[in-house]
């Protein structure tokens, strides 16, 4: 991609006149950590590497003494030794030791634009020169911070993102970033990798944990200089502009990470729409939910979809413990990966497990904002997954959610539906629970659809299961029966949404019956809303967000149509056409929403809250019943024991 006209371009050759003091860093310098506790870490030199040279600060009187003993840092030594002294530098030693050197020399000349923007060069020419006046001191001072937090947060972001086609699925836990120094940018750049040779001597007794280190060191670092950003000043020159680097596709935009589109490797066992039996309504909307994706336009980083009010963006599947909800992630993540493939685009699939779960307190958050800031990357197209969400979210009130499931629970209701969510179209999420009931009610108002995961139900169903699990290798007789007839999507969709007409929950059906037998049959919007609050008055939690999450999900019917499929198999009849064609071709094929619409997602939203509230308030009730069993025992057994 070219620079646009909100990007000013940053030279190649105002990055590499800093390569000879990017390498000099590398190299060797002595530093004395103020913040930070140094350990013993000895470097295991090799030939061709220089000694270490002593940096001196070009700014002179602002640096605090310490009484610290200084201590030498070669990064390039300690890259090398990475994999037990090995006599040759590995190829991935090689990118690392070339990405950090091209990081600091885009932070150098990032601030070096930066200086020259707000007249902090003509205020270090004349500290050299004779000192800065008085009523300048303080704007000085204000400035060299500004520009340390401003070197600092480039030379990770870059440092990020040049090491992210080389990053496998090894990982490492560092702990928090300390040594950030602030009194100017040289000084402020000796701190942190004093700091990243630490943690490379601690962590990285091998290339991929080398990888592993350097990039998690980078992302640390980011979210702890864009915190102290938020309170500091003179920052305006750079937050309010973008640089870019055309040779790297690396973009600096404020305290923004930078992102590549980097696709991430799935191992799992996809299957096919016609190996999923039973859950019509799931399987259909998961279909039309993967093609909604690849409409996705990464020039305009907006889905035609998102825009018209018809695109899934967060959405809860339920059922009982064997009814296919594996499957059919399986089937729709080998969808979409099929159809990015086919075009040439980056997908990215994540699942976040219990194994996100962290005893150390504030790690649980951290992993569940990894995972969401994985999956929304605007330069890929992404399917995030939340499997047993029961278990890895905590209800909040429940005496028995951890900390950690707390946490988790926090980053979701934010990512989903807070304030700074922005939905692009690129990517979508999936909660999947045995038992929803258990899950946070805020939590599960912020799936935007409802997929009920239900299995096979009817004679064909199981006929058809039975067919396809058992394989080839049998000479059992098939009998009468057609295969998969039954499985024929549109058919068996318009059959499953037309039985929503009326509510399939006996709470909801009372509910329905006495607001018919008021008002008469819901065909206006008046109707329709008196038949809303008899809902809310039978059951309190559904609220305002309730409604939104059944108008986007009258506004999907709306959207009832295949993409067809030759657009995905041949991308430049569709995918490859431009935002503003793409949006009028999904609009041609939008249907009108009707009053037997609304009803059926109505009661297909509302049957799922009743289902719920009574499953809720059955597993309260046993548990009630359980205690009270439990005392009666237990006073039976006191005054036996007394008698």
């Amino acid at each position: 991609m070219s620079v646009t006209a909100d990007q000013m371009e940053l030279r190649e050759a105002d990055i590499e006149k800093h390569y000879g003091a990017a390498l000099a860093l590398l190299q060797g310098f002595d530093h004395t950590p103020r913040v930070a506790k140094g350990r013993d870490v000895a470097v295991k030199k090799s030939a061709g590497i220089g000694t270490r040279r002593r940096f001196r600060s070009t700014t002179p009187g602002l640096v605090t003494r310490s009484t610290a003993r200084a201590e030498g840092v070669q990064l390039l030594a300690r890259i090398e030794g990475a994999d037990g002294g090995e006599a040759l530098v590995s190829p991935l030693q090689a990118s690392v030791m070339n990405a950090l050197r091209r990081a600091l020399a885009i932070s150098m000349a990032v601030a070096e634009n930066y200086a020259e923007q707000v007249g902090l060069s003509d205020l270090k020419r004349a500290n050299l020169g004779g000192g800065v006046s008085t009523a300048k001191k303080a704007e000085f001072s204000e400035m060299l911070t500004a520009e340390a937090l401003i070197s600092l947060y480039v030379f990770a972001s870059a440092s990020s993102f040049l090491l992210a086609s080389h990053a496998s699925e090894v990982s490492v836990t560092l702990g928090d970033v300390e040594e950030i120094l602030t009194d100017n940018a040289p000084l402020a750049l000796h701190g942190v990798l004093w700091e990243l040779d630490q943690d490379i001597a601690d962590h990285a007794d091998d290339d991929p944990k080398l990888i592993a280190t350097v990039s998690a060191y980078a992302e640390a670092l980011m979210d702890k200089v864009a915190a102290r950003a938020g309170s500091t000043g003179r920052l305006e020159a750079f937050t309010s502009a973008t640089w870019k680097v055309e040779a790297d596709d690396f973009v600096v935009n404020g305290f923004t990470p930078a992102s590549k589109g980097k696709a991430s490797k799935l191992t799992m066992t996809f299957k096919k729409p016609n190996e999923v039996v039973g859950n019509h309504i799931a399987k259909y909307q998961s279909m039309k939910l993967a093609k909604m994706l690849m409409a996705y336009d990464f020039e305009r980083r907006l889905n035609p979809f998102a825009d018209l009010g018809g695109f899934i963006f967060t959405f809860m599947g339920d059922g009982a413990p064997g009814t296919g909800k594996t499957t059919l992630i399986q089937m729709m993540a080998g969808l979409i990966s099929g159809y990015c493939e086919t075009a040439g685009y980056p997908f990215r699939y994540q699942n976040l497990s219990t194994d996100n779960i962290d005893s150390y307190q504030g790690k649980s958050g951290q992993n569940a904002k990894a995972f969401i800031n994985n999956i929304i990357d605007p330069s890929v197209i992404g399917f995030g997954t939340i499997d047993d969400i029961d278990q890895l979210a905590g209800k909040r009130g429940d005496r028995q959610s951890s900390a950690g499931q707390l946490e988790i629970t926090a980053v979701l209701m934010e990512s989903f539906a807070g304030a700074n969510t922005v939905v692009r179209g690129n990517c979508t999420f999936g909660m999947f629970s045995n038992y929803p009931e258990n899950v946070d009610d805020a939590l599960r108002q912020r799936a935007g659809a409802r997929f009920l995961v239900d299995g096979p139900q009817t004679r064909d169903d199981y006929i058809d299961i039975l067919y396809l699990l058992m394989g080839k290798n049998h000479d059992i007789p098939l009998g009468e029966h057609d295969v998969f007839e039954a499985q024929a999507i549109q058919k068996a969709v318009a059959a499953s949404f037309a039985s929503h007409g009326r509510p399939h929950e006996e709470g909801l059906a009372v509910v329905f019956d006495a607001v018919q037998s008021q008002v008469g049959e819901l065909d206006t919007i008046a109707k329709l809303g008196t038949y809303l609050k008899g809902i809310q008055e039978a059951d309190e939690r559904f609220t305002g967000r309730a409604i939104k999450n059944i108008t986007d999900a009258v506004k999907v019917r709306a959207m009832d149509f295949e993409l067809p499929d030759e657009w995905m198999e041949e991308p430049e009849l569709f995918l490859f056409k431009d935002y503003d064609a793409k949006k009028g071709m999904i609009s041609e094929l939008r249907k009108p929403i009707t009053v037997e619409m609304v009803v059926q997602e109505i009661n297909r939203y509302a049957d799922s809250e009743f289902r719920y509230a009574d499953k809720s308030d059955e597993v309260a009730i046993d548990v009630m019943v359980r205690d009270y069993e439990r005392t009666e025992v237990a006073k039976k057994r006191y005054l036996e024991s007394k008698g």
